[in-house]
Order: structure tokens, then sequence, then C-alpha cells
């Protein structure tokens, strides 16, 4: 659990400031599931540019409560969480100042949204809230108050849990959640997970990430790891202290997040996946006659593949649609060995290039034209799918061919401003995985659209 805040104060000189307002959101990882915000009267007159930046001057805080009248409610809405703010060491000194003049020893553990930026958001003009936010799209609303800066930070912070691919956010808040003793049960732990699409991680008590899978339903599928009578089923629940999770809302997105995770962070129970998942690809090739055949056969990393899949019988399912949707010849995919013509000759769904009837030019027209729509070379393109909440988009982009990662957004213009797509983007590898995994998707057509540019 976070506490992301944000603190107004007089100004004036160090450790002699005082709170002027205060926005607190206790945060799951996911949602905001508690607020607090209130203005705070601190008994000591205002600088004049601090009146000038943020509007709040003294008249509006003489009927406002006291430190000592808020403070209680600080500590019970902080309380078990990990404090989160943009340049927190200037926000956790000015409430731990406040709260030793009461006589109370404030302690939590912070995380600094400045700093965490500059290492998974590199390279930017300016890291400075307002600055930072606008650059990537995020929307902020009364800059310099309390509680439109601690929502930017929010919004922010949401976006740089989602770039820390190694985890190292998470891992360290479970570390740091440990209570000797005390390891939650197997159903606990299950209680606590949603119903949503989206990618899991399986920790160890030491914060280890064990396991990392994806589902349409993360709470069924950890339920059947912890109900499981397999060997590595039981490992699983002999070792599990936590499951923490990341809604997707796009089952792409998932696909495509496990894949890249499983190879950054290489679970101890994953091994199998930490290789490629298509096995089987499909190959063009010119025979005798000239003809270009199309033949499934084990993936070879030496050869150029149009497409690959995870099995043998999906391959040759879908050699045979495409065979029949581009009126290609069964005998000359090896899907139909015969002397004579092939079968969908007979039905008249092939126009005879297995009798040579149809030149080898005619009819290979029509299988690049095939092979053009199934692969995305040189091509740019953004797939937009569902988000995590209704009002939310995902954004996956491929730019001349190659995958550079995905987003996900609330306002159309990150999306249609390249720039700014590019800075929210969390990026990812371009390998024969993810090419495959975005191009089996589109196959399906199971995405909301296709925004090519």
């Amino acid at each position: 659990m976070y506490a992301i805040l944000d603190i107004e104060t007089t100004g004036g000189q160090y450790n002699e400031e005082g709170i002027t307002e205060i926005a607190i959101y206790r945060f799951d990882g996911h949602e905001v599931v508690d607020q607090f915000i209130s203005l705070v009267n601190p008994e000591i007159p205002i600088q004049p540019f601090v009146v000038k930046l943020t509007g709040i001057n003294n008249a509006m805080l003489r009927s406002a409560p006291k430190f000592y009248e808020v403070a209680k409610r600080i500590i019970e809405i902080t309380q078990d969480c990990i404090i989160v703010a943009h340049n927190a060491a200037f926000d956790y000194r000015v409430l731990r100042m406040e709260f030793r003049r009461l006589g109370y020893e404030f302690n939590r553990n912070t995380l600094c949204t400045v700093e965490l930026s500059k290492k998974l958001i590199p390279d930017q003009p300016s890291y400075s809230l307002g600055k930072l936010v606008r650059s990537l799209g995020i929307p902020i609303a009364d800059r310099h108050r309390a509680t439109g800066d601690a929502m930017a930070t929010v919004k922010l912070f949401k976006m740089l849990l989602s770039k820390d691919l190694k985890k190292e956010i998470v891992t360290t808040f479970i570390k740091k959640e440990i209570k000797s003793g005390m390891s939650p049960k197997l159903l606990d732990i299950v209680e606590g997970i949603p119903s949503k699409t989206g990618i899991y991680y399986i920790h160890r008590e030491d914060g280890t990430i064990i396991y990392i899978g994806k589902s349409k339903n993360i709470k069924k599928r950890v339920n059947q790891h912890f109900t499981g009578t397999s060997r590595k089923a039981k490992k699983i629940q002999n070792e599990v202290y936590a499951v923490t999770f990341e809604e997707t809302g796009s089952e792409l997105i998932a696909l495509l997040k496990e894949s890249e995770e499983i190879k950054i962070n290489k679970p101890i129970y994953n091994r199998a996946q930490r290789k490629t998942i298509f096995p089987w690809a499909l190959y063009v090739e010119k025979d005798n006659e000239g003809y270009l055949s199309l033949r499934l056969a084990k993936a070879d990393g030496r050869k150029k593949e149009i497409t690959s899949f995870v099995t043998v019988v999906e391959g040759k399912n879908f050699l045979h649609k495409i065979t029949a949707e581009y009126q290609l010849c069964q005998k000359i995919n090896g899907l139909y060995d015969t002397k004579k013509g092939c079968f969908q000759y007979d039905i008249k769904q092939c126009n005879g290039a297995c009798i040579g009837k149809e030149s080898p030019a005619e009819y290979n027209v029509r299988v690049q034209d095939f092979i053009d729509n199934y692969q995305f070379q040189n091509q740019n393109m953004v797939i937009v799918d569902r988000g995590r909440s209704i009002d939310e988009r995902t954004a996956i982009l491929v730019e001349n061919g190659i995958y550079k990662g995905y987003c996900f957004y609330d306002l159309n213009y990150q999306i249609n401003n390249i720039d700014i797509l590019k800075k929210i983007i969390i990026p990812m590898e371009n390998n024969r995985d993810t090419r495959n995994i975005i191009q089996n998707f589109l196959r399906k057509k199971k995405v909301n659209k296709v925004v090519t540019f």
C-alpha cells in the first residue's frame, strides 16, 4: 500500500516552514482506496511569493484546522504505507517536523517519483512535476495546489509501476511488508486478487519472483496454482508468500508483458517459457516448377519465417484456412498428397497449379499477396485495445515493422501526437515471440482497431 501525497507550505527558512495544505491518496498499486485533503492553519504568516504561486492566503486559513487537529487522520491513512511524493525528501521532512512539534516521531518508508522517473523515463528535459507530466500527456489541474499535484503524482506513479519491468518497486515493498512468522494463508492471498485480465507475480518471502503468468481471470488462474496437484504446483504452494498483479484490460498486453518479463526476471518455475513459445513456423520456398510453396516446419532461426504457431495443429489449421482464402493449392502447400490435382481443384477452389494449368507467375502473385498481408515489415501502426477501466485504452506501437512497446492512455491526443506517445510507451524488446504474439492477435482480429501512420 502506498500513501501518495503533496504538501504546500508557508515557505521560509529551513525547518521553520508550516503546512498550509495537504492531500494524501491511499493507493493499493491499482487504484485509490482512500483520500484525505485539507487546508491547514500553520499559525504563521505565508510568504508573499508562496501566495502568488499557490493562491493560498492567510485569510483562507484562519478557519482551517490546525495541524494537531488533522494529525491523527494523517497517521491512520498512511499506516502500513510507503510514502510516495515528487521530491519526497522535502514533503517527508516537513511532515516529520510538524509531528516533532507535537512530540510524536513519525516514521515511514519513502519513494521519490523524481528519482524513479530519472531511472525509468530517462533523458527528459525537466523532472519538475508540471513539465514532466505535461510532456507525458498526463492531465494536471490545480497546479501548485496539494490535491492537483498529488493526483498528478498518482497518475505518474501508476505509469512508473508499469514501466518497472524488473519489478524492483514491488519487490522492495514486499520486503518491507514481511512480518516474521505471519506468512498469509493461500486463501487470504486469493481473496485479494481480482477476476480481471492481467499478469500476476508469485513471490517468495524475500520478494523474489518465482513465477509469472497471465490470465483473462487472474483470481481463477492463481487459485488453480494453489489447488493443483502437480509437482510444480506443490512447490509453488510451499514457497509462495505473496502474489502481486497488474491489470492490463487487454489480453494482448498481458501476453506481451508475460513474454518480456519472464525473459527479464527469469523466474525459477517459468523455465520452459524462457525459450520461444512458438516452436512451429510457416516458411515459403520455390519448388522445382517455380511455384511458391508454403510449408509448416519446426522453427529455424536461420530461416526467415512468415509467421509461427504454438502447436503444429494450430499451424495446419491456419495453412488450410489461407490456402482456401487465397485460392492456393493444397498439393503445392503439402496438405494433399496426390499425383493428380488436389481436392480443391476437384471442387473448383484451386485454379489448377497442381497440374500445371495455372502458371507459376499467376499463382505466385496470390502467395505474395498473402505474405504481404501477414507480415508487418516496414509498417507504422498503433494497435488500440481496451484498457483497465472504461475511460482507458491501451496502445501498442509498431514503427517501421519493429515492435516498440505499449502504453495505457486516457486522452486521444496522447496517441495522436507521436512525440508524446513515444514518451509514455513502456519500451519492450522486439523479438520473434513479441512479433508473433502481435501477428496472432491481428490474425484473429481480437483488438479494437489498428491505426496506421
